[in-house]
């Protein structure tokens, strides 16, 4: 057994078994068998959900806040991130309830409530470091992850545009919403763009949602996510901060 960071161990040659998910769960520890000689330099690309996984909040839940209706736009957003209510459908209900509502909200919920997850910035100095590559795709906003992709530095970024008229919100969504189907289209684009295979792409994310991107990634990783994005993805992070990712390969 080596320490890899102060938090961090890695035991070479640990054998699986049937207990160690229950262990782990019980005594507040994340853990993952890495393939022996994995590094994080093999990837080329990282490909990260905002809200909740990237960012701490739910930027339309926090949106509805402004209007007095977060409890209900809340759990429409939690419905679906269970895979209860298709995507779409979902957003469009809640992006409705946010009619009428001054286009200035936005900018007070990026000033005043958005913040990174816990060790956000040290997982992205990691990336960076082994020059790969980042892409947010989101089915939140373009107003957000714009504003994220300047303040972190991230290469790509995809999500939704809310019609904005006369300094409102019209309670619509231009285009074609970004849903499941395209988180994973992003990220293949880019993907392809890069010219790099399926195993060279980490892909993170927390609700259902994301599982049809993360199934394109050689590497899926569910972060603090709800059940039935933990059952499918290759590690789970319950407990550690986004840092966690970068301190699974040597």
């Amino acid at each position: 057994m080596e320490q890899a960071g102060a938090h961090v161990w890695r035991l070479q040659g640990a054998q699986r078994h049937e207990g160690i998910a229950a262990y782990c769960l019980e005594h507040r520890i994340d853990y993952g068998y890495v393939e022996p000689g994995r590094r994080l330099a093999d990837f080329g690309l990282l490909v990260m959900d905002m809200d909740s996984t990237l960012i701490s909040i739910e930027c339309i839940d926090e949106i509805a806040d402004m209007q007095g209706l977060k409890p209900q736009v809340a759990a429409i957003t939690e419905s679906a991130m269970r895979g209860e209510i298709d995507f779409a459908e979902s957003l469009r209900r809640r992006v409705a309830l946010l009619e009428g509502l001054e286009e200035g909200a936005l900018q007070r919920v990026y000033d005043e409530r958005l913040k990174l997850n816990p060790g956000a910035e040290t997982m992205l100095a990691a990336m960076k470091k082994r020059d790969i590559k980042t892409l947010l795709v989101s089915g939140g906003f373009v107003f957000f992850t714009e504003r994220l992709k300047q303040r972190v530095g991230l290469d790509f970024t995809r999500a939704n545009t809310l019609e904005i008229v006369n300094g409102r919100l019209t309670g619509k969504v231009l285009g074609r919403i970004l849903d499941a189907q395209g988180k994973a289209e992003a990220l293949l684009q880019v993907r392809d763009e890069l010219g790099l295979g399926p195993d060279q792409v980490i892909a993170m994310g927390d609700g259902a949602n994301d599982l049809k991107m993360m199934a394109h990634a050689g590497v899926s990783v569910a972060y603090h996510a709800k059940p039935v994005v933990r059952a499918q993805a290759s590690y789970a992070l319950n407990f550690v901060g986004l840092d966690g990712l970068a301190n699974l390969f040597a």
